[in-house]
């Protein structure tokens, strides 16, 4: 069944690429999405993908003929730029640099990374070393406008980025300042300590997060409720509504003017009861929107 696409409302969700790249566009397509994410390769492979020129052609045509072009593509999970290890620093770079190769040759807009684990090695050579690389990459895939975006993390372990004053300073020490930007995922910046569950709460957060690292510099929004309370540092994405985040800190988001034209993109569970999680979850989203923009007709 195909759902009527919201203009209004940039939605989408993560799909599977198993059946090939422009699968997942069709796909996303058929939930009524203007926008997805996707990863170009497995995830949990340092094994790099070479793209063939007919799928480069598909993904194209599949564009053109859905009208959805804001993709995101999602970094592999292997990859670490602050870690110590210089084999392990070396494939992350290389598969980094693979990626952003990838999606230029895809004309896919943004890349998102997880920044990466210090190790112990300590917050600021862990900053160092993602810049550093970062910049390294940069110079060597110059020709590249596909943007990359730093996930905002829950503080798991040694990770970095889970505070907005980390990203700052990661995005500071980037030379390139057209080429980074900022993914916030609402079940990560909960699990590290900010609060979105209601409007005071919500409104300082976007405060704090324009005052560290800027409004225009937020380009993808992962729309995650959570398992674990506040402030726990633990990662577990629970469907919209059902976890500790709860329904007011989505139809915020949803309806936040300031928020309008940035993709907002489900990475919820695939199932819920059985059933297919991703329009429950998106449904819901739009129905939020909807019905804010009935009260504001009927306001207006």
């Amino acid at each position: 069944m195909k759902h009527t696409k919201q203009q209004s409302l940039l939605l989408g969700a993560h799909f599977s690429i198993a059946n090939g790249l422009h699968r997942a566009i069709l796909e996303a397509d058929t939930y009524g999405c203007n926008t997805l994410q996707i990863f170009t390769k497995n995830a949990n492979s340092w094994k790099e993908k070479t793209l063939a020129e007919n799928q480069i052609k598909k993904f194209s045509e599949i564009k053109a003929q859905t009208g959805i072009y804001n993709i995101i593509s999602h970094t592999s999970y292997l990859i670490n730029l602050a870690g110590p290890d210089k084999k392990k620093a070396a494939m992350s770079c290389e598969a980094l640099k693979h990626e952003i190769i990838r999606c230029g040759q895809l004309d896919i807009p943004y890349i998102v990374l997880h920044p990466g684990s210090h190790m112990g090695e300590g917050e600021t050579r862990g900053i160092n070393r993602i810049a550093d690389t970062i910049n390294q990459i940069f110079d060597a895939t110059a020709g590249v406008t596909t943007r990359l975006l730093l996930e905002t993390t829950a503080g798991q372990g040694t990770s970095i980025g889970h505070t907005f004053e980390q990203l700052s300073a990661i995005i500071e020490k980037v030379h390139n300042k057209s080429r980074i930007g900022v993914c916030l995922d609402t079940c990560h910046i909960f699990a590290a300590g900010y609060d979105i569950s209601n409007k005071k709460s919500y409104e300082n957060t976007i405060q704090n997060f324009d005052d560290n690292i800027g409004l225009k510099n937020l380009f993808v929004i992962h729309l995650n409720d959570t398992k674990k309370k506040y402030a726990t540092r633990v990662d577990r994405h629970e469907h919209i509504g059902d976890g500790f985040i709860g329904l007011d800190a989505f139809k915020l988001i949803i309806n936040d003017p300031r928020l309008k034209n940035i993709p907002k993109i489900l990475e919820t569970p695939k199932l819920k009861d059985g059933k297919n999680a991703d329009l429950i979850n998106l449904e819901l989203l739009r129905d939020m929107h909807l019905s804010s923009e009935f009260r504001h007709k009927e306001t207006g």
